[in-house]
């Protein structure tokens, strides 16, 4: 399989593990798990025929690890707009996360800090490089750090996704920090 069917796999799973099952058809459960045999039955009746192969080599190959397997069922690890509970524990993050973005959006995180916008959670990166590719994906990435330590302190709830996400609901700007 080709790195570009393989990338297309990963799209195609995505959209509909995180955003729109129904639109193939599927039906999460409330932790976002599906039986895999079900996700390729509807794949391949809606046009979009993949193997079992190729759906194993989408999640060994996805360099966010964006997906879970446990047996026989799959689901994405966060960044979902449907409803599920990924059953994540509260946890004590590091003392600053990272969160990539682009210019054009720094004039509404000023004012609005982080907001999960269409997602159930904002999502950070322990590390910046993480964070500054996220944020490449727009354009010019522009890496701001979050005071996690101290917004836990003040009784914010962080998670951290089996991929190594950092979750959390918004994040106020009195913990941003801007460059320059």
């Amino acid at each position: 399989m080709s790195e570009q069917r393989t990338v297309k796999v990963s799209k195609y799973l995505s959209k509909h593990l995180r955003h729109q099952p129904e639109r193939i058809g599927l039906s999460l459960d409330e932790a976002g798990w599906v039986e895999i045999d079900e996700l390729l039955a509807a794949a391949a009746a809606h046009g979009f025929p993949v193997s079992r192969a190729e759906l194993d080599r989408a999640v060994a190959e996805n360099d966010k690890r964006r997906f879970a397997v446990d047996g026989s069922r799959i689901r994405a690890n966060q960044g979902h707009t449907v409803q599920v509970d990924l059953g994540l524990a509260a946890e004590q993050p590091p003392a600053y996360l990272y969160h990539g973005t682009v210019g054009r959006f720094l004039d509404a995180i000023r004012a609005e800090g982080l907001r999960p916008m269409d997602r159930h959670d904002v999502h950070l990166s322990a590390d910046r490089e993480t964070a500054t590719r996220v944020g490449a994906r727009r354009g010019r990435p522009v890496l701001l750090s979050v005071d996690a330590g101290t917004m836990h302190r003040d009784g914010h709830t962080f998670r951290v996704s089996a991929n190594g996400v950092w979750l959390t609901a918004a994040v106020p700007a009195r913990y941003l920090r801007f460059p320059g």
